[in-house]
């Protein structure tokens, strides 16, 4: 009898340990794919002749995607599972981004995106859920990792784009290539995944394990906490989702540089992101969750405000001094940003039992930013420039700090 609990156990941790391998990779291949378009936008921009505001009310359609899909999240992976749900997200996204790639006027662009953020929005859950219950299960705090794997991700797509860009590829072949590799990956990868069983019935210490009839969704979105984390999240969210859109144009319009050093000034902010995200849990075991997200607020306040004094330094000084101002900017504004949404994720999944329907809620708060930011970013970059803009996402990051005490941990009572 031992002996069999000693194998159950073994066998137990194993699963666990290649779910939390394929979760690495499923949040990998989701970054790469994200930031594959995003790096492109330049060329897309100069294409489609889109102006500031144009490329706004253009992103606004993925937003509108992902809050079309973030509301259904919940209850989809209560009933579907995360690994279903991630394969079947990937699908959707997979075909949004090829349609970007080949997309010949506006008219199509704004559909196809609306399917990137459909897609995403069910997928970023899915994994999100995953992620906790692998931490969950291996008594390790581990989800900073999982999003640092989400921006190595990114480091590698916008550093394809970088080389796509100086090379001259066209857009219509390089988005299409990654696109068709990211969804074989992403299928493979979630046949890893955990049993869907944890989402429906993981059940508190406290608590027998039975079996939910619903996901607990309508209730989650009248819990003070989970509102609060989501507002965190909107606040960090904004000041990530407004590098993935702007930084590469800022760079191009602000600084007077080519798509390729464009590309590789949002690599910057995604590099630093990344090794932030992967020292996070040290950083987490010693200052806490309350103190790392003020801390990280705090940093991006400092690296957006950097960013936006490099651009008025073109012209009087050499070249060479506003692109490390620059750098040194994108390096402290993706430091900062690195922990919001992971840490929010994991808050938002404290207890396993609904942690399907509170993330969905967090996420659903949180990807406001990605709705309101395009297009509020659009029109200020119009009237001022697409670097002076940028300060807006000061507003939004101030919310962050306000609200970071959320992210406390669930006492066993609560």
């Amino acid at each position: 009898m031992h002996d069999d609990v000693l194998a159950a156990g073994a066998a137990a941790d194993l699963r666990a340990r290649r779910a939390r391998s394929a979760t690495y990779w499923v949040f990998g291949v989701n970054g790469c794919l994200l930031s594959t378009w995003a790096s492109r936008l330049p060329a897309i921009r100069d294409a489609l002749d889109l102006s500031p505001s144009g490329i706004g009310f253009v992103l606004l359609a993925v937003s509108v995607g992902a809050m079309a899909g973030l509301p259904l999240s919940g209850p989809v992976v209560h009933r579907l599972g995360p690994a279903r749900t991630v394969a079947a997200a990937s699908v959707v996204c997979t075909l949004g981004v090829l349609g970007v790639g080949l997309a010949p006027t506006v008219l199509v662009l704004v559909p196809v995106l609306f399917l990137v953020g459909l897609g995403n929005g069910l997928w970023d859950v899915a994994m999100n859920v995953e992620g906790a219950e692998v931490e969950r299960r291996l008594g390790v705090e581990i989800m900073p990792r999982f999003h640092a794997a989400f921006s190595l991700g990114t480091v590698g797509g916008a550093g394809l784009g970088a080389v796509m860009a100086g090379f001259d590829v066209p857009v219509a072949v390089h988005l299409p290539f990654v696109a068709l590799a990211v969804l074989g990956a992403a299928y493979a990868c979630t046949r890893a995944f955990l049993p869907a069983d944890h989402v429906r019935t993981a059940a508190a210490p406290d608590e027998p394990r039975t079996e939910r009839s619903g996901s607990g969704a309508l209730a989650a979105w009248t819990e003070p906490r989970t509102l609060l984390l989501g507002l965190m999240v909107l606040g960090m969210g904004m000041s990530e989702g407004s590098a993935n859109d702007w930084i590469a144009v800022g760079m191009v319009d602000g600084y007077s540089v080519d798509d390729g050093i464009g590309a590789a000034g949002y690599g910057c902010f995604v590099a630093a992101m990344t090794l932030a995200r992967f020292t996070g849990p040290w950083f987490l075991r010693r200052v806490g969750r309350v103190a790392a997200l003020r801390a990280g607020a705090l940093a991006v306040l400092v690296g957006v405000s950097v960013f936006i004094l490099g651009s008025r330094l073109v012209g009087d000084v050499p070249v060479a001094v506003p692109l490390a101002v620059a750098a040194l900017g994108t390096l402290l504004w993706g430091w900062g940003a690195a922990l919001g949404f992971p840490v929010g994720m994991s808050a938002a999944a404290d207890d396993p039992v609904r942690a399907a329907a509170r993330v969905s809620v967090v996420a659903t708060v949180g990807y406001t930013a990605f709705l309101a930011g395009p297009p509020f970013l659009g029109l200020l970059g119009d009237r001022f420039g697409v670097v002076p803009a940028l300060s807006g996402v000061a507003v939004a990051v101030a919310l962050s700090l306000l609200a970071a005490g959320s992210a406390r941990p669930l006492a066993p009572s609560e």
